[in-house]
């Protein structure tokens, strides 16, 4: 077997192995629209039907009549929005100071903002409870979206890896035509730090929309529930009712699959941009 012949094979054979794993991690996917398509009865008969010989369409209608899930994601969206500003902004903010600025103590602060990270979410999380009802925000959005607007120890490490790659020559030429730092931000490393901001907002986005612990927590009143909420209680007043559960999160899922199908270009130069200079 020549060169060509052994590349070409090796080539064909790992796209082979490619679909077949990208089938076995879609399984999950086609047995929660398969099953959103079945009657109660139907739904864990076996051998499975994945395809149903009449599917059930109403699902849908009776999932999302049977509890408000469009006041869910409009919920849910509504504090993703603050979030990903907050986030978008802070970290870039700190991370900017971190990258090029120079003071004493940066290297050591900048650790120790690491090392944040090593805290279990589980240890802060009565403290945290008890200065928010303190401030009288139990029941509404702030305890979800104001830490957004203090920075994420993570975002801040991948914005400045990605800051770093970029050269100073940029701000320099900036400071001569007479831009201050703020406009060098803004005008100058604002509009190339895209990709790694889109890494941040789909994160930030998916956090958000999967969140259960927090709104669990600080949220009272079901008609502020978010949509990670609503499908637990969801799931206890309906019972075993696999069906219309399937039907719903088929719907929810949607806004998650548009997202990152829109901005996988961008992250997947961002993932590639970070880590290049340390």
């Amino acid at each position: 077997m020549n060169t060509k012949s052994y590349k070409s094979l090796t080539k064909g054979t790992t796209y082979v192995v490619l679909i077949a794993l990208s089938f076995v991690c879609l399984i999950p996917f086609f047995w929660m629209i398969s099953t959103s398509l079945k009657t109660k009865a139907t739904t864990f008969q076996i051998p499975p039907q994945w395809i149903p010989d009449d599917p059930k369409w109403s699902n849908y209608v009776d999932a999302f009549s049977f509890a408000p899930f469009g006041t869910y994601i409009t919920n849910t969206m509504t504090i993703a929005v603050f979030v990903i500003v907050g986030q978008v902004v802070s970290c870039t903010l700190v991370a900017y100071g971190f990258s090029r600025f120079r003071f004493r103590g940066r290297e050591v602060l900048f650790m120790v903002m690491l090392a944040t990270m090593l805290i279990p979410e589980q240890v802060t999380m009565i403290p945290t409870f008890l200065l928010y009802s303190e401030l009288n925000w139990i029941d509404t959005y702030l305890p979800l979206i104001v830490p957004a607007y203090f920075a994420s120890p993570f975002f801040v490490f991948l914005m400045r890896q990605y800051l770093l790659t970029i050269p100073k020559d940029l701000d320099e030429a900036a400071k001569i035509d007479g831009a201050n730092e703020l406009q060098i931000l803004w005008k100058v490393l604002v509009p190339i730090l895209r990709p790694s901001m889109t890494i941040i907002v789909v994160f930030t986005f998916t956090n958000v929309y999967n969140d259960f612990m927090g709104p669990l927590i600080y949220l009272n009143s079901s008609e502020k529930f978010t949509i990670a909420v609503g499908l637990a209680n969801f799931l206890s007043s309906r019972g075993a009712e696999w069906n219309l559960l399937m039907a719903a999160s088929t719907v929810i899922v949607l806004p998650l699959l548009v997202i990152y199908y829109y901005a996988q270009r961008n992250m997947i130069g961002g993932i590639a941009s970070m880590g290049v200079k340390g």
